[in-house]
């Protein structure tokens, strides 16, 4: 272990704080249920944002009185990720404002490492980040298959810091950047900072009152902000 000592690990939502998918993720687990249940437009009145993929997919196997044992859970999730391949470049996506400059001043500066706290499986987010040429900048993170509750990643992520990069730190020292309350709430018990940013379907007000730390309008100049904290 290196035992190199770092100021903050900053760790990352993905949907709708550093990309907009362009709806991708929607339509790729509403297909699935259609191909594999024949069930049609399955989520169309369910909001996902903040929410974990297993949690999502468990939900709506409940729903519509559907199995989750058999393996039924292991092959919506494959198949999920087969079509998000193909749907996330048939998505008018994006990366949203300042988050090439925030990831770029933070994986330059010393002291500072980067990660993602996010409720998607991991292949899942390999693929969204990979569409706009994120990847490179996460060499860590923690996933919905690690966990379905958000509320354990970032324990999951620090011990990950740890083991993979011989880098100890305290929850104090995290600072967790997402769009939406469960964003925050998945930061609070363990003392973390919550920075909350209103690119994703929560409004600023919405975020402040849901007890984030710092709300940003967008991570646009985000880099003083979170140098500051």
């Amino acid at each position: 272990m290196s035992g190199e000592k770092i100021h903050r690990f900053v760790l990352f939502d993905i949907d709708s704080t550093l990309i907009n998918a362009g709806g991708a993720g929607r339509r790729s687990v509403t297909r699935t249920f259609y191909e594999m249940f024949s069930i049609r437009d399955a989520f169309a009145s369910e909001r996902m944002a903040g929410k974990t993929d297993i949690q999502i997919i468990k939900e709506g196997l409940a729903r519509y009185g559907l199995p989750m044992g058999d393996g039924i859970l292991t092959s919506v999730l494959s198949r999920y990720v087969e079509i998000l391949q193909g749907e996330i470049h048939n998505s008018q996506g994006y990366i949203n404002p300042g988050v090439v400059e925030l990831l770029d001043s933070l994986r330059e500066t010393d002291g500072y490492r980067l990660g993602l706290l996010t409720g998607n499986i991991e292949r899942g987010a390999r693929i969204k980040l990979g569409a706009f040429g994120l990847n490179g900048y996460f060499p860590i993170g923690a996933f919905g298959d690690d966990s379905e509750d958000r509320n354990n990643l970032l324990p999951i992520a620090v011990e990950k810091l740890k083991t993979r990069m011989g880098i100890d730190i305290g929850y104090n020292d995290c600072i967790v950047v997402g769009d939406t309350p469960l964003d925050i709430e998945c930061s609070k018990p363990f003392g973390a900072i919550s920075v909350a940013v209103a690119t994703g379907p929560y409004s600023y007000d919405s975020l402040v009152k849901a007890g984030a730390d710092l709300v940003l309008r967008d991570l646009s100049h985000a880099i003083e902000v979170i140098k500051g904290v």
